[in-house]
């Protein structure tokens, strides 16, 4: 339906916006701005700025060839299949940056019907991931991704968790003793990134930061090799501060 002009107000606005992303929706293989215009009726002087902006936020995308395909974002307000890859195609990008912004391997990690799961990561050549050498499910109690979910939990939690999973000696810095475990837990400042300096693996250090997305437990990890434990602390300060939009993302 072509839209008569009118004088720019917000809702005349959205109006605008609206048209155009029927007429990018229909148009699985592209479309021009030129059959943008013909099918909405906008003038150039008002669908330029539109698709400018409507680039900016993620609801269309321009092509190789010029033409305007559907955006993440407008996919993201679908619903079913294609919304949850979208989501995680999302989540793996933005997992992606972050990675190369600390130089490190990434992880999602959630707490899901009582056990630990890494759900998404990010690692690379140069990023190597940590070596599962035990099941992460088993090693809450030395992992920083683990000790991160537990502190999330309440006593009984923990309790119920470590009844299922018995603590034990990975590396000779593995804490064994649950009164130790659950004083250094209940004295983690929420917003220090809590740290395993080669308590789950030798070799291997690792951060972690709280993800409050609703009453979800998870969190943001990352691991290093030994030789670059000299950059933890700055790497695990920028994973904090990076964490905000992660947890948008996994919000939406």
């Amino acid at each position: 339906m072509a839209l008569k002009p009118e004088p720019t107000t917000p809702f005349h606005s959205v109006q605008y916006a609206l048209r155009v992303l029927e007429t990018v929706s229909r148009h699985g293989s592209g479309v021009t701005d030129v059959q943008i215009a013909r099918e909405t009726g906008l003038p150039t002087a008002h669908l330029t700025p539109l698709l400018r902006m409507l680039r900016r936020e993620g609801y269309v995308e321009q092509v190789a060839d010029g033409a305007y395909i559907v955006g993440d974002s407008l996919v993201l307000l679908g619903s079913g299949v294609t919304r949850r890859e979208a989501l995680q195609a999302k989540l793996q990008e933005t997992l992606t940056e972050l990675r190369d912004s600390v130089g490190a391997a990434v992880y999602i990690s959630r707490y899901i019907d009582g056990e630990v799961k890494i759900t998404q990561m990010a690692d690379g050549p140069h990023t190597p991931k940590v070596n599962e050498w035990v099941d992460f499910r088993s090693a809450a109690h030395a992992s920083a991704v683990g000790k991160c979910l537990l502190t999330q939990l309440d006593q009984n939690g923990r309790r119920d968790h470590l009844a299922r999973h018995k603590i034990a000696r990975l590396t000779s810095r593995t804490i064994t003793s649950e009164r130790v475990l659950f004083s250094k837990l209940d004295s983690q400042p929420p917003t220090v990134p809590v740290l395993d300096l080669q308590e789950y693996a030798v070799g291997t250090v690792c951060a972690a930061v709280p993800l409050t997305a609703g009453a979800s437990v998870g969190c943001l990890a990352l691991s290093l090799p030994i030789e670059h434990a000299h950059r933890l602390r700055s790497a695990a300060d920028t994973l904090n501060r990076k964490a905000a939009p992660v947890v948008l993302s996994l919000a939406l």
